[in-house]
């Protein structure tokens, strides 16, 4: 009777744990479906479109990989920082600070062979954005300077310290004009990772490790549990010996330099080169994707892939369906509002019920 009672348990369990997801999921594809109406389009088209861009063939889904990586790794700097109660929106900032930080190791060493470059560059990038994401925690811990606040204007901050280091000090001669460093050898490239007609990067197989690895840390580890006293009881966590300050130093500093590594390898293995424009806003659809994700490491890998699709069929929609590249953010808000308020919805349901 008891092993009876413990299967209908769990079973009820991800029933209630699946109903937020699937719900939101099929509210999304409502409001999507009418907003294409209203713009003229036959949703099921689109939809069947959207589909093929990011997963119909190998190219769309090198393309689509190519595109998670970044979000994932923004999504659980976002995510670690949440796990204590920060509300961190600096991945972007993050990135391309950590992107500039790599990238002055390449322009020094660029003649070194991978096992003195790539160590060297991944080592700089990840100080790098450790740096960018420590900052806003020291200044939350010492001051009380409000993390959020600070994360994003130092979004704007390392973005425009790349404009300045492309166009000025470190552009390239050779280019003619165009903002960019010179090309990365291929040294400092994390190896190609092929399987099949698939082709991605190493740097994916760390991210997945990485999420991994968090799970882990925060659900069966002392340090996991000390982020969630942290967060839920901070008097309680002074009293057990918990210092609020340095683990929120050390949290964002951990999580800048996941957000740094995303910006490396958008320079060195997408872009070959630092320009301008590293991200397509990664940082803040890795925000997207936390949230999205309740902060849980292992939720955030399959949604970053389907932001991931969502971006590379952006361009089957520009090609095939007419539709600017802006209609992607649509769906990216659409998608949100919709898993957003499906759970807001359930918990007050269950508010009412208890």
């Amino acid at each position: 009777m008891s092993t009876r009672m413990d299967v209908q348990t769990l079973w009820r369990g991800a029933r209630v744990r699946a109903a937020v997801p699937i719900g939101g999921v099929a509210v999304f594809a409502l409001l999507a479906a009418g907003f294409f109406q209203f713009n003229g389009y036959a949703p099921l088209d689109v939809f069947v479109q959207i589909v093929q861009g990011a997963f119909g063939s190998a190219l769309a889904v090198n393309t689509t990989l190519s595109k998670t990586l970044p979000i994932l790794l923004c999504a659980l700097a976002t995510a670690l920082p949440a796990r204590m109660g920060l509300i961190s929106v600096g991945a972007e900032g993050q990135l391309y600070f950590g992107a500039l930080a790599g990238t002055a190791a390449v322009l020094q060493l660029p003649t070194a062979p991978m096992a003195e470059l790539l160590p060297a560059a991944l080592v700089l990038t990840a100080l790098g954005g450790a740096v960018w994401g420590a900052l806003p925690g020291l200044l939350r811990a010492v001051l009380g300077v409000n993390e959020t606040i600070v994360t994003i204007l130092m979004n704007y901050l390392g973005i425009q310290l790349v404009e300045y280091a492309v166009y000025g000090p470190w552009k390239d001669a050779a280019n003619l004009g165009w903002p960019a460093t010179i090309a990365f050898p291929a040294a400092a490239r994390f190896p190609r990772l092929a399987m099949g007609g698939l082709s991605s990067n190493w740097a994916l197989v760390l991210a997945l490790l990485l999420a991994l690895a968090l799970h882990l840390l925060v659900q069966r580890s002392r340090w996991g549990t000390a982020l969630a006293l942290l967060r839920s009881n901070p008097r309680v966590a002074r009293m057990a010996g918990l210092s609020h300050a340095r683990h929120a130093v050390a949290v964002m500093a951990l999580a800048g330099a996941m957000a740094g590594l995303a910006g490396y390898v958008q320079t060195a293995n997408v872009q070959h080169h630092l320009q301008p424009d590293i991200s397509s806003g990664y940082g803040y659809v890795g925000f997207l994707v936390a949230w999205l994700a309740g902060q849980n490491f292992l939720r955030i890998i399959p949604l970053a892939l389907v932001m991931g699709g969502l971006l590379s069929a952006a361009d089957a929609l520009q090609l095939f369906a007419q539709l600017p590249f802006a209609n992607t953010v649509v769906l990216q808000a659409l998608l949100f509002i919709s898993v957003l308020g499906v759970g807001a919805w359930r918990a007050r349901r269950a508010g009412e019920a208890a």
